[in-house]
C-alpha cells in the first residue's frame, strides 16, 4: 500500500517559520521525483517545489524562491520543505507528491494545513 504522509502544518505569524516533512512507504521503488504542491481556498493547486532524485535538482515555484528550500533523503524517501518569512498568502493546504517512473504514476499525501494570520 503506497502511502505519503505529511507533517508539520500550524498557525502562524507572517514572517515565522515553518518546515513540513513527507514520508513515502509502499511502491516507492523506481520514484525518481518528490516534491509539493499547495492549494489555497478558492485558487487552483500548483507547484511549489520538487526534487529530482535521478540527478539532485531542485526546482521551485517563482513564489516561494529565495523562502522555502526543499531537501530530503532519497534512500528513506523523505522530503522536507523549510518555508521561511511566511506571508499570509501563503496559507493554503500543503500537499506531498512522489512520482513513480517505473509504475508511472504520481502518488499524493492527505495535506496539511498551513496558516499564516497577519
Amino acid at each position: 500500500q503506497v502511502q505519503l504522509v505529511e507533517s508539520g502544518g500550524g498557525l502562524v505569524q507572517a514572517g515565522d517559520s515553518l518546515r513540513l516533512s513527507c514520508v513515502f512507504s509502499g511502491r516507492t521503488f523506481g520514484t525518481y521525483a518528490m516534491g509539493w504542491f499547495r492549494r489555497a481556498p478558492e485558487k487552483e493547486r500548483e507547484f511549489i517545489a520538487g526534487i529530482d532524485w535521478k540527478d539532485d535538482n531542485s526546482y521551485y515555484a517563482d513564489v516561494v524562491k529565495g523562502r522555502f528550500t526543499i531537501s530530503g533523503d532519497n534512500a528513506k524517501k523523505i522530503v522536507y520543505l523549510q518555508m521561511n518569512t511566511l506571508k499570509p498568502e501563503d496559507t493554503a493546504v500543503y500537499y506531498c507528491f512522489g512520482y513513480s517512473e517505473m509504475y508511472s504514476k504520481t502518488y499524493w499525501g492527505q495535506g496539511t494545513q498551513v496558516t499564516v494570520s497577519s
